[in-house]
């Protein structure tokens, strides 16, 4: 094992905000916003979805424009990341391995995360790479990107469809974190590892 490659949303960063920004700007509770995302997620759908059932036929991209125009655009901070994620990525490059964090995000994340001076060696995002997962050619830039043969990269989420399933048909190594309501309520029984948080990964993955 040489690298390990992380998931951005419900990995590292919480979606909780994200979706409460969404809600009050749509005017809804935002329990009735995260249920209706739940609800999209599990059907296999985009999670802008549910942004389109409480208001149909709305331009979710336009939307977004005129969020951003209101001062509402894209943000991160410590607070959007689970406590666990900076001593769990520190411990595995003291480790002696190679850390990367990779996922389903516009190119805007990317700048906000090297914000955060992650202890991670890279960064990227499907919007810089041109392919999103669970599309083959996001894990085939992955084993390119990260350190090593496919066999020695370890690839890390919360989504067994997007990111566990794809993970192992490249030939990656693949850990399910049950975080999130994906991560909480599908299984992955493909994964080498199923863990409940990135310590529990990171005491596995340096004591091997």
């Amino acid at each position: 094992m040489r690298s390990v490659v992380f998931d951005i949303g419900e990995t590292l960063t919480s979606d909780t905000r994200y979706w409460g920004d969404w809600a009050r700007w749509l005017g809804v509770p935002q329990h009735t916003l995260s249920a209706l995302v739940g609800k999209v997620v599990a059907e296999g759908r985009d999670n802008a979805d549910a942004i389109r059932i409480i208001k149909p036929g709305v331009d979710v991209g336009a939307e977004w424009r005129a969020r951003q125009a209101t001062g509402q655009g894209d943000y991160l901070d410590e607070t959007d990341l689970y406590p666990d994620v900076r001593p769990a990525l520190s411990r595995l490059r003291e480790a002696g391995l190679w850390v990367g964090i990779a996922g389903n995000q516009n190119a805007a994340v990317s700048s906000l995360l090297r914000g955060l001076d992650l202890p991670a060696d890279a960064i990227a995002t499907s919007a810089e790479w041109g392919v999103s997962k669970p599309n083959p050619g996001f894990f085939g830039r992955v084993t390119v990107w990260a350190p090593g043969e496919p066999h020695e990269i370890v690839y890390v989420g919360d989504h067994p469809a997007n990111d566990v399933a794809p993970a192992k048909a490249a030939g990656l190594q693949a850990a399910h974190l049950r975080r999130g309501p994906i991560g909480l309520t599908t299984s992955a029984p493909d994964a080498d590892w199923t863990v409940n948080s990135l310590t529990e990964l990171a005491k596995l993955l340096a004591s091997l």
